[in-house]
């Protein structure tokens, strides 16, 4: 398949082309996603240039792209509709001044902050780590259902607004405007793919949106752009961007002293400020694999929190990281912060100054880039590992896949791939705990047993049905040198097992024990004998060390 990713290194050419071409590419997205959250198309724009800008100057991933996404669109959509809501109620009860898009607007930015300050929190506390305690195959299924979903959101650019009366009814374009779109989408694929291997001077996906830029020019009716796409999503019809810099936005209509507000609007914040960290950390994870390098999570999620709460105040609807636009900077070259910065204010001088620009950018070229980044995303050789590996590892791999799909959320995909993958490895480890006779006394009174394995919660069940203490000899020592302690499961499976010799007038020793599990057995002092010996292990009670 097409391979669109090379370790390189960066330098400031390839970021600044990089970073306009990933500009152009954040337009259509954000636009989308500002209708999919029901607000103005300005609020996913300007999500993008203060989300993507804070994150490149703050963030722990040089390289990495962020702006308005799907999955905190839908979210944020919910607290918007929860200030519409109250703002009609209160506008019927008399406000004036306000509309109910207004103070719709005003409890989606007091939910970003909220979450903001929630991932600033979680950076703080260093939990940004636990995100590469996500397997491998939850991430192959985390990128097949995200280039599923790539590709299925093209289909966007596939249809048309039959709707009449200001209503919005997509429906799927003649046959003769598809087959133009197709061809043009082909020749975006075909300079993406064939140019690099005569010159790599310049970006070739931003020589192909150039091309088909030009390419349209032979077309007496033109083909179609961002105007086209705007004025189809929109109710009134009209293809507008409303240009000038945002001033910040007013909350005095935000109930801050009514504890029924937080109950309703906390949930919110925390599933954007989970979602959009979970998002952000998996594509930071995924950057790394290709640049062989590694970012910082920490720093990342206090970047996400500052770029949230600058974002809401000035009326965006927040973001995370965007996986399509940080493939596309990857394959171009971007490594740096510059590419992310140029990035951003290139969009930002477009709505500003660029909007005629703006809305000429062929869709064609935007899809063709898109479904260049589906192919190289998708891990084809998950098919190929069907028979290779286990087949529970192809189990969660698509689940997480359809998951991914049907919900359209990364985040809960991963999270049922996580909890899956842990199920399964709980499954096959509780088996793995073996309890061996080493040695018997001459006179039968004793018997040494040297048991391997982790001991945890589910594998008590098997280690304690090895133990027979009705038929046992008088004395027992469990030699734990092998035997690694985890949790509390695992040494109250201990505690039972000694009381059942002690119920069978019989004696139990345990010798290689580690302090932490010593202590944490020291209420069964009468029933066990614990040796203390100088090669003791060390090792904590589910002990876990990862470092920052």
């Amino acid at each position: 398949m097409f391979n669109l990713f090379t370790k390189k290194n960066g330098n400031y050419k390839d970021d600044i082309l990089s970073g306009v071409t990933v500009a152009l590419l954040l337009v259509p997205e954000a636009i989308a996603f500002s209708f999919l959250a029901g607000v103005s198309p300005m609020v996913g724009l300007w999500s993008g240039v203060f989300v993507g800008l804070i994150t490149s100057i703050l963030g722990g991933r040089p390289g990495m792209i962020c702006g308005a996404t799907g999955a905190i669109a839908i979210v944020a959509a919910a607290a918007f509709k929860l200030g519409k809501e109250a703002g009609a109620e209160a506008i019927a009860n008399g406000l004036q001044g306000y509309t109910a898009d207004d103070i719709g607007i005003q409890y989606l930015v007091a939910t970003l902050l909220i979450a903001g300050a929630i991932q600033i929190i979680i950076g703080i506390c260093k939990f940004g780590k636990l995100a590469r305690l996500v397997p491998h195959p939850v991430m192959m299924g985390f990128l097949n259902g995200l280039a599923i979903m790539i590709a299925w959101g093209q289909s966007l650019f596939f249809k048309t607004n039959n709707g009449e009366n200001g209503e919005i009814k997509l429906e799927w374009m003649e046959s003769s405007q598809i087959g133009l779109l197709v061809g043009l989408i082909l020749l975006t694929m075909a300079i993406i793919h064939f140019l690099p291997k005569f010159t790599k001077a310049v970006p070739a996906t931003l020589v192909a949106i150039i091309s088909v830029f030009l390419v349209g020019f032979a077309f007496p009716g033109g083909i179609r752009d961002i105007s086209d796409i705007l004025a189809m999503l929109s109710p009134s019809g009209e293809a507008y961007i409303d240009t000038g810099f945002p001033l910040p936005t007013s909350l005095s209509q935000v109930p801050w002293a009514e504890s029924s507000f937080y109950f309703a609007i906390v949930p919110i914040a925390l599933t954007i400020a989970f979602v959009g960290l979970l998002e952000s950390l998996l594509t930071l994870q995924l950057i790394d694999d290709i640049t062989e390098t590694r970012g910082q999570g920490n720093r990342e999620c206090i970047a996400q929190g500052i770029a949230n709460i600058s974002s809401g105040i000035f009326g965006g609807m927040g973001g995370c990281a965007t996986v399509g636009q940080s493939l596309i900077n990857m394959s171009n070259g971007g490594r740096g912060r510059t590419s992310g910065v140029v990035g951003a204010l290139t969009l930002l001088v477009l709505i500003i100054f660029g909007s005629e620009i703006l809305m000429k950018i062929p869709v064609a070229a935007l899809v063709g880039v898109m479904f260049m980044i589906v192919i190289s995303t998708f891990q084809w050789s998950t098919f190929k590992s069907i028979n290779r590996v286990p087949h529970s590892e192809i189990l969660v791999i698509t689940v997480v896949t359809l998951v991914t799909v049907a919900t359209h959320n990364l985040a809960i995909g991963v999270g049922i791939g996580v909890i899956l993958s842990a199920l399964v490895f709980a499954a096959k480890s509780s088996k793995h705990v073996q309890a061996e006779i080493v040695s018997d006394s001459e006179d039968n009174s004793e018997r040494i047993y040297a048991p391997e394995g982790v001991l945890y919660f589910a594998s008590v069940a098997d280690f304690q049905e090895q133990f027979s203490a009705s038929s046992d000899r008088e004395n027992i020592v469990i030699d734990c040198e092998n035997l690694r302690v985890m949790d509390l499961s695992g040494l109250e499976a201990i505690n039972n097992i000694a009381e059942k010799y002690r119920k069978a007038g019989k004696n139990l020793k345990l010798r290689h024990l580690s302090p932490d599990c010593r202590a944490m057995l020291k209420k069964a002092g009468s029933i066990v004998e614990v040796e203390v010996l100088p090669d003791d292990p060390a090792y904590s009670v589910a002990q876990l060390k990862m470092d920052n």
